[in-house]
């Protein structure tokens, strides 16, 4: 189903179409993007309220610069739908985040209008602020620098970094703070209340009419336009005097806040800072879902990604089941969380910027004073943590895997070295769909495993999950304890299982067999008792085992698996270099063994975006696949003998 553009807007395939029209006829153009993005995302699904959020901002930035000369930086790139659209890609978008379709965020080779690609937020001002530095240092003062980031994104502290060094750089860079108080779920922190402030200031808004008459006249003033500058810095300062502006104290010229669904005053705006040379901030003021009621008026962290919907009613569509289905594993890690702090008044949860998506909102509703949102912070999440630990309580801190990442050297020097019994659970493992490659979690078995100090475990099932997690909150010497699981549904409808102890480095044998073994890890290891089963109508009788830690390997199980089986396959959703396959080969070199081994899992490639079972199918570690690579080595055997 291809959804028809409006009329001004099926006439524009790239920005110079767009600057053709008058202006004047911004107005009905934003009204069709915003109804095109509507329209895409209640049949295809996708994110939502952020970049209906900017189409005003959108289209003032790409009528006013000369894109891609001038060079635009989207922060996370939510809200990029709407750039997308106007560059090109109006009619491969009901492609968005499809398996081998257009991606959902900024990619850099997917079109020369996306200057960086994008997935993580708070990089925007850093990236943007060295394609400035780059224009300078080679001579080139006419290419503008814009980077666009949200209040939600500012309190990572890479933007903080990013304006630090931008303040002194003399660039011809400005940044937009679309301020629409939320990242995905509402903000936290002393920023948000700060930003509130300025936005609510009685004193700057009796200013702030005069300083924008001032700055609008800055495209006729010619020769007195440092005047001008001039007294509009001083207005605004004076404004905010008593109100110490973070801004100007980083020796950024602050202009705003303005209302950024206002087109025809964003174009003016734009013009005139176009004008005004060195590093500047505009804070925009937005809301997200702007355009759309049930979106505006609902609660925002829904309406973020809510997948296919009514776009008459604004109802969410939901799948019925005509059986009881799994949970997310998300969910059980929250109910979970809560169950144990309950008996456990040692237990903090953290998490940064995502209590909705990983469930932490669960403990925080019902146990406010003993969960904790630190922002979009990774790096300060786990820091935290360690904190805490240090003082005898028992931290779980819930982050993506892929966001994890960030915060490498915390886990290293603030948690491992010092041996401290921080529990990190690492949610949307393996491949996390559609958000592709900026939010696959392909490498924590890999680079936590070779830590000191660390235990790394994934549960194949809800049951494990809830194990491992109890099992994670008793006492312990130090040591940092790692629970990675994946993005979506378990396997269990019945989940609530009671809890037992998991010895820490203990697998466990899930079937006996002949010649050959599956060793999986993790959810993953599903797959492997479905080929098992459907090969033993076959006739053909293969062991699995589910190793279940990375970090201590179960020595007993692999010496048992290496004595009895000939052939052996790993299969793991995550990367194959470093990963658990690399570990039993370690194992294997190390004790003399001899076997045929062949490691299924994430190849040393990017892999795009796609539902699980299509990347799963792609790297070769669907059932299909797996079902495969046994024939293949048993069938080898038998031409062999």
């Amino acid at each position: 189903m291809l959804i028809t553009p409006g009329k001004l807007l099926s006439a524009i395939n790239n920005p110079d179409d767009l600057k053709k029209l008058d202006q004047i006829q911004l107005v009905q153009l934003c009204e069709e993007l915003r109804q095109f993005i509507v329209d895409n995302v209640s049949v295809y699904g996708g994110h939502f309220g952020a970049s209906l959020g900017v189409v005003e901002l959108t289209v003032a930035l790409h009528y006013v610069y000369n894109t891609p000369y001038d060079q635009l930086v989207w922060d996370v790139g939510h809200q990029a739908y709407g750039h997308k659209i106007l560059t090109g890609r109006r009619d491969d978008f009901y492609s968005n985040r499809v398996y081998k379709g257009i991606s959902g965020f900024p990619k850099r080779k997917e079109s020369i209008y996306d200057t960086f690609g994008v997935g993580h937020s708070s990089t925007s001002i850093s990236a943007a602020l060295g394609m400035a530095m780059a224009s300078k240092y080679q001579g080139i003062e006419d290419k503008q620098h814009v980077a666009i980031i949200g209040d939600g994104a500012l309190t990572g502290g890479m933007a903080f970094e990013a304006l630090n060094h931008a303040g002194v750089s003399d660039t011809n860079l400005l940044i937009i703070l679309n301020d629409n108080c939320m990242s995905i779920d509402p903000n936290v922190g002393a920023l948000k209340d700060y930003l509130t402030d300025i936005t609510t200031s009685k004193t700057y808004n009796r200013f702030k009419d005069d300083v924008w008459n001032l700055l609008g006249k800055l495209s006729t003033i010619g020769k007195s336009a440092q005047e001008i500058v001039s007294k509009v810095e001083t207005g605004l300062k004076s404004a905010l005097l008593g109100q110490s502006n973070l801004f100007e104290s980083l020796n950024l010229r602050y202009f705003g806040p303005v209302d950024g669904h206002d087109v025809d005053h964003m174009v003016a705006v734009l013009r005139d800072l176009k004008q005004i040379k060195g590093p500047k901030i505009l804070h925009c003021i937005t809301t997200k879902g702007k355009g759309y009621g049930p979106a505006e008026k609902g609660n925002a962290t829904t309406w973020h990604a809510p997948g296919t919907f009514d776009k008459i009613t604004g109802e969410i569509h939901k799948k019925v089941y005509d059986k009881p289905q799994a949970p997310k594993y998300q969910d059980v890690f929250g109910y979970t969380l809560v169950e144990l702090a309950k008996s456990n008044d040692k237990i903090i949860g953290i998490t940064p910027a995502m209590p909705s998506g990983s469930s932490m909102n669960m403990m925080m509703m019902e146990m406010p004073d003993r969960a904790f949102d630190v922002g979009i912070a990774e790096q300060h999440a786990v820091t935290f943590s360690a904190g805490l630990a240090t003082q005898g309580l028992v931290p779980f801190c819930n982050i993506y895997s892929s966001f994890m990442q960030r915060a490498y050297d915390q886990v290293i020097h603030d948690v491992c070295i010092q041996n401290l019994p921080v529990n990190f659970c690492l949610d949307r493992a393996g491949f996390a769909g559609a958000d592709g490659p900026t939010h696959h979690g392909a490498y924590d078995i890999a680079f936590f495993r070779c830590i000191p100090n660390m235990i790394v475990a994934a549960p194949m099932n809800e049951s494990e999950l809830r194990n491992l997690m109890y099992t994670a909150q008793l006492p312990r010497k130090g040591q940092a304890f790692s629970i990675r699981y994946p993005r979506g549904q378990g396997v269990m409808p019945n989940w609530k299982t009671p809890f037992e102890e998991i010895k820490v480095g203990t697998g466990r044998k899930i079937k006996e067999g002949e010649e050959l073994a599956i060793l999986t890890i993790g959810h993953i290891g599903n797959y492997a008792v479905d080929v098992c089963e459907k090969l033993l109508k076959q006739g053909i009788h293969i062991g699995h085992y589910d190793l279940r830690f990375a970090k201590p390997l179960d020595e007993t199980l692999l010496h048992e698996v290496f004595t009895k089986y000939s052939k052996i396959i790993t299969i793991e959703d995550g990367c194959i270099q470093g990963g658990i396959g690399s570990a039993v080969l370690e194992f294997m070199a190390d004790n003399n063994y001899s076997a045929q081994l062949k490691r299924l899992g994430i190849p040393d490639l990017i892999i795009e975006h796609g539902e699980q079972l299509e990347l799963h199918k792609e790297c070769g570690f669907d059932p299909e696949g797996i079902e495969q690579s046994v024939l293949i080595m048993l069938e080898r055997a038998k031409v062999v003998a």
